[in-house]
């Protein structure tokens, strides 16, 4: 393994708290949700693409679901905290990017904007590379086109219609919009897919085929069908239809499946020392990333978490740490009824008796912001890695009875509720797990 230290010089977030970094941790911390009723008379118009086309087709079948919650990203003014595709995107953008690519867009430009990386030489357009990745992609627009086509045969379907529904095509836009022509790569791995693309991108820079990366994950695929298959696999929350705050509780008793999130999450990698010859801000190092796979089942995890806890043991030993270094876990939580249990038996398993100096915490975000699919793991990387940076702990929302059982949610810190401040975070890991049994966690540590 090379030894070209990896570290994180600019963040990018589009959540259902809102549009940037700083209000989006600023929200979390203060113990605010975003998820809300998608019924038609609670939501506004989806910012972005087809508003007067499949959104005014598709709004009212929300009504008919069983699972009525979810974190949309708020249209507006980025000074207010809302996405505005017109703020970030150039004229005939919108004609041509779905709408997981506009967020992946827009998060993109924040964080080149944080780290401050406007490369301008071929030789470093050439050292600076993409990857991100999404879940579902454009769900969206073959739905529109599917209608389409049905009703008025080839002549009306769009000719954007199959470069649109192209996972790569967000990694692509940004390479095209900035010159980059380093590794121009996606990534689709289900849930774990923003993780995924992190610690790829990461091994990128260690292996030497870069000295920048734009890396994470987008996802735009809040729509009655996407929900109507989640539900119809048991998924998804449906008993706090009428409390859509209430809904996402990871690790609470009361917690009956995830709640559904768009967004998109990116971070700016940087080799360590091309980021202190030019005196760039370093948020955090990547020290680990392990991965594994279930090898058991296609939605469900392994009762006693073997993937999950294989994964956490390859980003340690990868690392080159022990579970006593660890001082928070950023965790996958998605508010089901099997995951959360079977992560919490992986960590335990491992951090049980590990002697830290601290009480390990252990928290998950989407108590505040549901679960983005494809995004989750970029977003909570970010909000790990400030975590980090700050030495606060975020807090899980709506965890008011940990189980069940309750006793095996004893020995550790689940930052129930509220934030809290730590005297000294000095690593941190995020996990991320999908469909198809495949496991990721990320390992980050501050800057030394």
């Amino acid at each position: 393994m090379s030894s070209r230290r990896v570290v994180i010089t600019g963040l990018g977030l589009v959540t259902p708290l809102s549009t940037g970094v700083k209000s989006s941790w600023k929200k979390l911390i203060n113990s605010e949700s975003g998820i809300i009723s998608l019924k038609s008379n609670n939501i506004t118009s989806k910012p972005g693409v087809n508003q007067n086309t499949l959104e005014e087709k598709e709004e009212g079948k929300f009504n008919e679901l069983s699972s009525t919650v979810g974190g949309k990203v708020k249209p507006g003014k980025y000074d207010e905290g809302g996405f505005d595709p017109k703020e970030w995107l150039d004229p005939g953008d919108e004609r041509k990017m779905a709408l997981f690519t506009q967020y992946a867009i827009c998060a993109a430009k924040q964080a080149l904007n944080d780290a401050e990386w406007a490369p301008t030489s071929d030789f470093e357009k050439e050292r600076t590379g993409v990857c991100i990745g999404s879940g579902i992609g454009s769900l969206e627009d073959v739905i529109l086109n599917t209608i389409i086509f049905e009703n008025y045969g080839q002549k009306k379907v769009s000719p954007m219609f199959v470069p649109k529904i192209l996972i790569n095509m967000a990694a692509g836009h940004l390479t095209m919009k900035y010159g980059f022509r380093g590794p121009n790569h996606a990534v689709s791995t289900a849930c774990t897919t923003g993780a995924h693309a992190i610690g790829d991108a990461s091994r990128f820079i260690q292996f030497g085929d870069a000295d920048v990366m734009i890396a994470g994950g987008s996802e735009a695929s809040i729509l009655p069908l996407t929900i109507a298959g989640f539900a119809k696999a048991k998924s998804l929350a449906t008993k706090y239809n009428d409390r859509p705050e209430e809904a996402s509780r990871p690790f609470d008793r009361d917690r009956d499946g995830f709640v559904i999130s768009e967004g998109a999450g990116i971070v700016v990698l940087e080799e360590y020392s091309h980021a202190k010859n030019r005196g760039a801000h370093m948020y955090a190092e990547i020290r680990g990333y392990g991965l594994s796979g279930d090898a058991y089942h296609m939605t469900a995890p392994l009762e006693n978490g073997a993937g999950a806890e294989l994964a956490m043991r390859r980003a340690l030993n990868n690392a080159k740490l022990s579970p006593k270094n660890i001082d928070y876990i950023n965790a996958h939580a998605t508010s089901t009824l099997l995951g959360d249990i079977a992560e919490n038996r992986a960590i335990k398993s491992i951090f049980e008796n590990a002697g830290a100096p601290h009480k390990l915490a252990v928290s998950s975000n989407k108590g505040s912001i549901g679960h983005l699919l494809g995004a989750a793991g970029a977003v909570e990387a970010i909000f790990t890695i400030l975590a980090l940076h700050h030495n606060i702990l975020p807090p899980t929302l709506n965890l008011y009875n940990p189980g069940d059982p309750a006793s095996d949610f004893l020995s550790f810190n689940y930052v129930p509720l509220n934030a809290q401040q730590h005297p000294g975070i000095r690593a941190a890991l995020t996990n991320s797990f999908g469909f198809g049994g495949t496991n990721a966690s990320l390992c980050f540590t501050k800057c030394k």
